[in-house]
């Protein structure tokens, strides 16, 4: 009789199921893929792009879904529905859905305490629930599938974030039932990202880190393989933090720095904004593989034109928090694992955000050349770790500060043979070494003692690091003020008189040369020191913003970010 009941289930899954897409529903992006033929097939729409962009329109009363949605976004700005997923499973009085509110160029109102988007179709104005939303990309993805397989689809795998709540998965869940399939699962974005990565992997257990920064979220996952078997050990991450955030904190720039240097105010212009995202998207991309790139947008307000150049060092400073933001849910995976970063086999890059490059600088101004060392150790010092081997990157053109982009990459190939090489993206110029096991690495026994030592010396390290970090912080601060006071386009030389130039270019001198006599002084030293050329320049870079009809530096309160991060 058992037996014979489970033959009878397993003919009903058969038969219930049928084919099954796999539906990877994102902020900016989503795609489709079947499962054919022995491995996964990601499915390219009707424009031949394997990503579709997450949009909704309507324009003219008709209804467009994905690129056909974002290439009118720009004309169309408040009828154009994107980011849906920021608001799916949230209240309307949530913190976050107010604070994207600002940007977004259509209407957002409240509905039994719920975000729904208000547009127009045709004649009249319409409220969708973001899982209406939702609903259509998944539709379109549902399409797009159905015309590859030449056969309809009911039934879907969709991915969530791994922080999603329940109220967030079941609104996906509910998007799927209103797009008219059957949802036969959610499944976690890392965890579908390590079964993708572990399909055609084969052997003994391996631990993996699944470091997934998308359009929207950020979720970071470790997980075992073992012979085709998951089994998830941690999850952390942030269901808002993502690539839209970066292109915000950009915007905002130059939202800011366009009403500055044009005196008006374009914050209330929905097809200005919408000009800007695009622009801003494309620049940020540019980014990943240039070390500038040029935003150029027509008529952008008030028929006036607006070029500016972003550069990755801008770039990296209006996000450098949100960067730092995503170190912690690392940190805490791990230890929520019990696992130790030297126990990882593999870490996995997922999502478009990843692909922003971690890039080095000079610190002193008109730096020719470069040291790069390699060291081995789990110590934060240098001092305190071995040496591997060290090459100079020299011809770097004279350039302030920070300016030039070098950036260094590490290649290990399967017989542990370890090649590091270093480029200035200004220049291409670039040096490499090669370090071979026996050229220095480390035995076993050694590894053991360094890993002993570091356990050991863990606070005292970790007072170490504060004590340089904000010894950084100040010399930064510092460099930061005296490139201000001598930059007459985008800093206060020419906007400031003489007696506060002076009283200004004095207190960062002091301190500079402080800090030089002073390098080991204690945390507390180097704070108090700050504060007090804060105390010297803060009321004249207010008074400079004031007398330009600019903001002081973000002392606005807690009320937006907008302004929290001008350079000084």
């Amino acid at each position: 009789m058992q037996a014979t009941s489970t033959i009878i289930f397993v003919a009903a899954v058969i038969t219930i199921v049928g084919t099954t897409i796999g539906v990877d529903l994102g902020t900016t992006y989503s795609c489709v893929g079947v499962y054919k033929n022995g491995r996964v097939e990601i499915i390219p729409n009707d424009q031949g792009n394997r990503i579709t962009p997450s949009y909704v329109a309507w324009a003219d009363g008709e209804r467009l879904v994905g690129d056909a949605a974002k290439n009118q976004a720009t004309l169309n700005p408040s009828n154009t529905v994107f980011d849906v997923k920021r608001m799916i499973g949230r209240k309307f009085t949530d913190k976050t859905v107010q604070a994207d509110m600002k940007l977004w160029p259509y209407k957002v109102v409240s509905k039994a305490g719920r975000p729904y988007v208000d547009v127009e179709v045709g004649s009249e104005r319409k409220q969708f629930a973001p899982e209406e939303i939702s609903a259509m990309v998944l539709g379109k993805m549902r399409e797009t599938a159905e015309t590859f397989l030449g056969k309809s689809v009911q039934n879907a795998v969709v991915t969530v974030p791994a922080y999603f709540n329940d109220a967030q998965r079941q609104a996906t869940k509910d998007a799927g039932t209103i797009s008219g399939m059957t949802v036969r699962r959610i499944i976690n974005e890392p965890t579908a990202a390590a079964i993708a990565y572990g399909l055609d992997k084969r052997g003994g257990e391996k631990n993996i880190l699944v470091f997934d920064l998308g359009g929207g979220t950020f979720d970071v996952t470790a997980l075992t393989i073992d012979n085709g078997v998951f089994e998830v050990l941690a999850t952390n991450g942030d269901t808002h933090l993502g690539g839209e955030d970066f292109d915000q904190r950009v915007m905002k720039y130059f939202m800011r720095e366009f009403n500055k240097k044009y005196k008006t105010d374009m914050s209330g212009d929905s097809r200005a904004k919408q000009k800007l995202r695009r622009e801003v998207e494309r620049v940020k991309r540019t980014l990943s593989s240039q070390p500038s790139a040029r935003l150029e947008v027509e008529a952008l307000f008030d028929g006036i034109d607006f070029s500016e150049t972003l550069t990755r060092a801008r770039f990296e400073l209006l996000n450098l928090d949100l960067f730092k933001k995503t170190l912690t849910p690392v940190s805490k995976v791990l230890e929520d694992a019990g696992l130790k970063k030297g126990e990882l086999d593999e870490v996995v890059l997922v999502g478009g955000s990843t692909r922003i490059p971690k890039t080095f600088s000079t610190n002193q101004d008109n730096q020719p050349a470069v040291l790069i060392q390699v060291f081995q150790g789990d110590r934060p010092m240098t001092k305190d770790n071995h040496i591997l081997g060290k090459f100079e990157l020299t011809g770097i053109p004279p350039a302030p500060r920070g300016t030039p982009q070098i950036e260094v990459t590490f290649e290990i190939d399967a017989n542990g043979i370890l090649q590091v090489s270093a480029e200035d993206k200004d220049t291409g110029k670039s040096e490499k070494i090669t370090i071979t096991a026996e050229k220095g690495r480390l035995s076993e026994d050694e590894i053991d003692r360094m890993v002993r030592e570091a356990e050991e010396f863990a606070e005292d390290d970790k007072k170490t690091k504060e004590r340089i970090d904000s010894r950084n912080a100040l010399e930064s601060y510092c460099y930061s003020l005296k490139n201000q006071i001598e930059d007459e386009e985008k800093g206060i030389a020419g906007k400031v008189d003489e007696e506060d130039k002076e009283a200004l270019e004095t207190a960062v001198q002091e301190a500079l040369d402080w800090l030089d006599e002073n390098q080991e002084a204690e945390k507390d030293e180097f704070e108090a020191k700050r504060k007090e050329v804060e105390e010297v320049a803060n009321p004249i870079i207010k008074k400079v913003y004031a007398s330009t009809g600019g903001d002081a530096g973000g002392a606005q309160g807690e009320d937006d970010e907008d302004f929290d991060h001008e350079e000084l």
